[in-house]
């Protein structure tokens, strides 16, 4: 299977850590590709975005969440939990952590433009869907013991806020910084920290 990425896409990273937990990153042969710009993308994903996995038939599946589910299936035991209401608060925090990541990338795209050129409301818009998501996973009581579908998205996403200086979260919140610091330091996280290498 080749998973096309681009080394500091959140949503990329989220799918390459759950391989790892599972012991599957020699399943995937991982491919820089440069979203939005490599019109080849396009043909395997209409969307022209990263991460897009690439069957060995040729079948693609896209958006991270999809392909997280697929990689999760293909061995026990499972990181996206099958029974509710387990099942529900994990997909919802990772809903939720995607969203973060969603609104982090357009702040990131909209201070490349030129300052005069800058929409504030754009800005504050997606400044209140980052916090409301950090408030809400400050709240979660997220595990120490369990890293799975939902950690591993809310550790990725935090992870983006601050190699591209999107906000400064951790005033304010000291259960998710406590948290974040202890799962950074995950195997799985530090071999797939782009900013690192």
């Amino acid at each position: 299977m080749r998973l096309l990425y681009s080394p500091l896409s959140p949503f990329a990273r989220k799918v390459r850590v759950l391989a790892m937990e599972k012991g599957l990153s020699d399943r995937l042969t991982v491919e820089t590709i440069a979203p939005f710009q490599d019109e080849s993308l396009r043909l395997l994903n209409p969307l022209n975005k990263v991460p897009t996995l690439v069957l060995e038939g040729g079948e693609t599946v896209f958006d991270s969440a999809v392909i997280a589910d697929f990689v999760d299936g293909l061995s026990e035991p499972r990181l996206i939990p099958t029974v509710q209401p387990g099942r529900r608060r994990a997909l919802t925090l990772e809903a939720a952590a995607d969203g973060l990541g969603d609104a982090s990338i357009l702040i990131v795209r909209e201070r490349m433009r030129p300052e005069a050129q800058h929409r504030q409301d754009l800005f504050d818009r997606q400044l209140r869907a980052v916090h409301a998501a950090l408030d809400l996973f400050e709240a979660a009581d997220l595990p120490s013991d369990r890293f799975e579908i939902a950690e591993i998205a809310i550790a990725v996403q935090l992870a983006y806020l601050d190699v591209r200086q999107v906000v400064a979260w951790r005033p304010g919140r000291p259960a998710l910084s406590a948290w974040y610091d202890a799962v950074s330091k995950r195997t799985s996280m530090i071999a797939t920290d782009a900013a690192a290498g």
